[in-house]
């Protein structure tokens, strides 16, 4: 060793000598323990610790035996090098944290393990134990491989303080001042701890000047009195280069080197230090800022990330990046963030590299960062072997979908393509690219099929790309053809894109002959676009074609389109059958719910007696759920006859439903309500239905209204008031009052109406309203507010996989080049947010077939588009059940008050009211009816009613 152990440990920091003693102070009490116990137990612990040791050891083997498996099983690695720390297995431990390094970096700020924190301490263990063994290089290593994977103030510090140690060995002031340098490069501006680092190197050149100084009373010989002068000058230099940067507590810093100085400071760097400390205030926002936060503070370190990009230092750009991955290490778009800046920016290769290289050891299941680390290298001219097994690395790395390892392989493979020189045939790098193709396809085919169930790669594009290039570089067509016919054999055959990229590859490379042979297995094959392929056919034989061949085409495309045809109408003839099932299932399920309606208002109109009436108008009016699709209200400002009044339905403008009358009458009132004529009915049902017509036509539904809304009646008066005289907006309020969303707005006539819904989707503070008729859905069941076509458009486009911050002027200039655009339509959620699906709808069929030929997989903004005709599915008709307060046989009525089912369910009627829930016979309150089974065309058979009077009552009450 160039310096002795005790001076080494005489350099250490102070923890370092408080750890070490309280390591060896642990050490002793134990083996005192051992050595002081009594006699009797000493069998049994000596019998415990071999058993532990033996536990732990088969644990250490499972452990490397799993490892040797997976090398990638971070926890494994973590639990191994613990329990080797624990039985103080220090080679073993040393090789396992190793390989450890090798795969994943060692952090100071990783939360999952303390093994970046555990690196000071093997550090100290390694020096103490092996002593003289252990060389002040392999330390050295140590130290290099923690600052290779973090730049890390505390880590740097101590390396340059342990540095100091081998001082007195020939060149080691020189390597500490080399340390020190490396160190103030890597994290120097670092504003809250690049301080201290400063003020380390600052202390021991100050050291080195005392020991340059003359004895006391000597004076200094020319050579030493220059060595001085030279010392002296380092320090002012480290002075200055601190003062210049922006650091917390400069003041400080400041008012040290004044007073240290004889000569005063000079002007120049005042205003350095006045820069640096304008600099400062910029930056304190941000500093404070993080240091309020709560970790990981990404959003704070984003914010800070892009203030430096902005100013464009790109120093500080990267110690904030680095301060930044130091917390969250494991975020791979702030990798790529930072990697994509480092290879536009600095082009620095040891940088780049590096920075690559601790990205995939970081977030090595991200492709993305695989895909730029091999790019890096490529740029930055790496040797074919370090390419070579860097993307092994990426392969056994995990990624998490198979369409990840296909753009691997084809970043892999455009690499090797790059290094063919296709002007000498035969080459070894052209027999290694086409070795690597054949590679790929089995390894998708094999490993990714049997991981992931499909081989991401549908549509065959590596295969596309090898054909093209034998086709294009190497001349030969044989290979491109025999790779085609793979290609149809795996599904493709039925698309038309496929088949006509391939007969543009022979159009380009081969010859008529292969081009017509395409074309024509093309028109036999296709199943969705085979009038376009047809027209590609007869199009090559006007050109190329003799009149046999134009003969055979024409025959070929038109007895094609026939069965086509034949099997469209087959199709739309099944389709319009279940249409047809559809309506009479509904038609069907119309009837039923009239019978059932018309069978409640004849049970009705049997009922007597007031108090039942009364009850049993208010249950059926509370009893009732009330839902959003009537969107009507009723009653509210009507002119009707007194006699009615009462028994129309009012609307409750806070509740949002229809409540019963509170108000008690008189028995007399009751009394002149039965004495109403039937004539009188049927005046009211004649004024309820004219009136609600009315008021229906000429009123709007509007939804999809945000919970906050402030004012809803004063902003939709405002936001329809373009469309005609608004009568009345009635938004509906829950219980408690907060607005449901929904309301009503009434106009005065029809044409205001008709204007309105041309509203509808509009935002309303930031929220597109929905804007429908004013149906009454108990009359209308199967009214259905969809303006859009649910068949087959063959003039009109469906893409999907568009970027959520696609706008209707990006998608429409996108979709021009391909025809007239007539209308653009992105689908969105009732938040207004898009859900990356539009409908664009072109002049004619031809236009539309373009499009999807061209766009269908292309990118946008590196998302995938998927284009197809717009067929969508047929919209399945809900079938409601019946509702539950039905009365009479159809289901047993529910024993319940005006206010629902108590929360206890607890019946406090006497047993002896019970009515049976029996339809053979029922007892309703003042009446006796006895019901039949049987019923003829939806009437009930009653055999007659009895009445009850008040000794009936007393017997039933008496009776046990």
């Amino acid at each position: 060793m160039a310096a002795t152990g005790n001076e080494g440990e005489t350099l250490l920091p102070d923890i370092e000598e408080e750890e070490e003693a309280e390591e060896m102070e642990r050490e002793m009490e134990s083996e005192d323990e051992e050595g002081m116990g009594v006699e009797n137990s000493d069998d049994d612990d000596e019998g415990d610790t071999s058993e532990d040791e033996r536990e732990n050891e088969a644990e250490i083997q499972r452990l490397e035996e799993q490892l040797s498996i997976n090398a990638f099983d971070y926890n494994c690695h973590v639990d191994l090098i613990k329990l080797l720390r624990q039985e103080g297995k220090l080679h073993r431990l040393r090789k396992a944290r190793q390989k450890m390094s090798e795969l994943f970096p060692l952090t100071e700020a990783s939360q999952k393990c303390h093994v970046a924190v555990g690196i000071k301490q093997d550090v100290i263990m390694i020096g103490l134990i092996e002593g003289e063994e252990a060389e002040r290089e392999k330390l050295y290593e140590l130290f290099e491989k923690a600052v290779k994977d973090y730049i890390c103030p505390d880590i740097w510090l101590e390396y340059a303080q342990y540095s100091i140690g081998g001082m007195g060995a020939p060149g080691g002031i020189d390597r500490v001042r080399s340390i020190f340098e490396r160190a103030l490069t890597a994290v120097g501006l670092h504003m809250t701890k690049g301080a201290a680092l400063w003020e380390a190197y600052r202390e021991f050149e100050i050291a080195i000047l005392s020991t340059l100084q003359p004895p006391p009373g000597g004076v200094a010989s020319p050579e030493q009195q220059e060595q001085q002068n030279a010392q002296l000058e380092r320090i002012h230099t480290l002075f200055r280069r601190q003062l210049a940067i922006p650091l917390m507590d400069m003041e400080g810093t400041f008012a040290e080197y004044s007073d240290w100085t004889d000569e005063g400071v000079s002007e120049v760097v005042t205003q350095h230090y006045k820069r640096s400390l304008q600099q400062l205030e910029k930056r304190r926002l941000h500093e404070e800022a993080l240091l309020m936060a709560e970790p990981p503070k990404l959003a704070e370190y984003q914010g800070y990330i892009d203030y430096e990009m902005k100013e464009g230092d790109p120093a500080r750009v990267q110690i904030i990046f680095e301060r930044a991955l130091a917390e969250n290490c494991l975020v791979p778009d702030l990798w790529a963030k930072y990697t994509t800046y480092l290879d536009r920016q600095l082009k620095i290769k040891e940088l780049v590299l590096s920075c690559h290289e601790r990205a995939v050891r970081n977030c090595p299941w991200t492709m993305g960062l695989w895909k730029s680390y091999i790019l890096a290298l490529e740029r930055h001219g790496a040797e074919h072997h370090i390419v070579s097994d860097v993307f092994e690395k990426a392969l056994n790395a995990g990624f998490i979908q198979a369409t990840d390892y296909v753009e691997i392989w084809q970043s892999y493979l455009d690499y090797l393509r790059r290094r063919v020189d296709f002007s000498k045939e035969g080459s070894r790098e052209l027999e290694e690219l086409r070795a690597a193709f054949t590679r790929c396809l089995d390894y998708l085919k094999q490993d990714v099929e049997e991981r992931f169930s499909e081989s991401g790669d549908l549509s065959c594009t590596i295969m596309q790309i090898w054909a093209r290039i034998e086709a294009l570089h190497c001349k030969n067509m044989q290979k491109a053809r025999e790779l085609w016919d793979n290609i149809m054999t795996k599904g493709n055959a039925k698309y038309a894109n496929m088949w006509l990229e391939y007969y543009n590859l022979e159009r380009s490379y081969g010859d008529a002959v292969h081009c017509r042979k395409a074309l024509h297995r093309a028109v036999q094959c296709t199943s969705d676009y085979p009038e376009h392929v047809c027209e590609v056919l007869l199009t090559f034989e006007r050109v190329e074609g003799s009149l046999e061949d134009w003969d055979a085409a024409v025959q070929k495309t038109e007895s094609r389109l026939n069965r086509v045809n034949e099997q469209r109408v087959k199709a739309a003839e099944k389709e319009a059958q279940l249409a047809r099932h559809e309506e009479e299932r509904a038609e069907q399920r119309r009837k039923t719910k009239a019978e059932k309606k018309a069978q409640k208002k004849s049970q009705k109109t049997n009922r007597t007696g007031d108090k039942r009436k009364a009850e049993d108008d208010g249950e059926d009016e509370w009893g009732e759920e009330t839902e959003l699709a009537h969107k009507r209200h009723r009653g509210e400002g009507d002119v009707v006859p007194a006699a009615l009044e009462e028994q129309m339905e009012t609307e409750s403008g806070l509740f949002g439903r229809r409540a019963p009358p509170r108000k008690t009458e008189p028995p007399t009132t009751r009394r002149n309500q039965q004495a109403v004529p039937e004539t009188s009915s049927m005046v009211r049902k004649t004024l309820d239905t004219t009136l609600d017509q009315h008021r229906d036509s000429n009123t709007v539904f509007i939804s999809n209204l945000a919970f906050n809304l402030e004012d809803p009646e004063g902003k939709l008066k405002a936001v329809f008031g373009s469309c005609g005289n608004v009568v009345e907006v009635r938004p509906v309020f829950a219980i408690k009052g907060a607005f449901r969303g929904y309301c009503y707005v009434q106009f005065e006539d029809e044409l205001a109406t008709q204007e309105a819904l041309k509203l509808d989707r509009q935002e309303v503070d930031g929220r597109p309203m929905f804007v429908s008729p004013c149906v009454d859905k108990s009359k209308n069941p199967d009214f259905k507010v969809f303006k859009y076509n649910t068949s087959m458009e063959k003039h009109k486009i469906f893409i999907s996989g568009l970027p959520f911050t696609c706008t209707t002027e990006k998608l429409e200039e996108l979709c021009k080049e391909h025809g007239t655009v007539k209308a653009v339509r992105l689908v969105t959620n009732r938040s207004g947010r898009s859900k990356g699906l539009a409908y664009v709808e072109f002049e004619n069929e031809d236009q539309a077939s373009q499009a999807v030929l061209k766009m269908d997989r292309t990118k946008m903004e590196n998302y995938t588009l998927s284009v197809a005709i717009s067929n969508p599915p047929a919209r399945k008709t809900e079938v409601r059940p019946a509702a539950s307060h039905v009365l009479g046989t159809m289901m047993p009525r529910q024993l319940q008050g005006t206010r629902g089912k108590g929360r206890t369910q607890v019946s406090l009627l006497p047993r002896s009211l019970h009515r049976q829930n029996t339809p053979e016979a029922k007892a309703e309150n003042g009446t006796a009816t006895k019901q039949q089974h049987g019923m003829t065309d939806g009437q009930e058979l009653d055999t007659g009613t009895k009445s009850l009077s008040n000794e009936d009552f007393a017997r039933m009450l008496l009776k046990k």
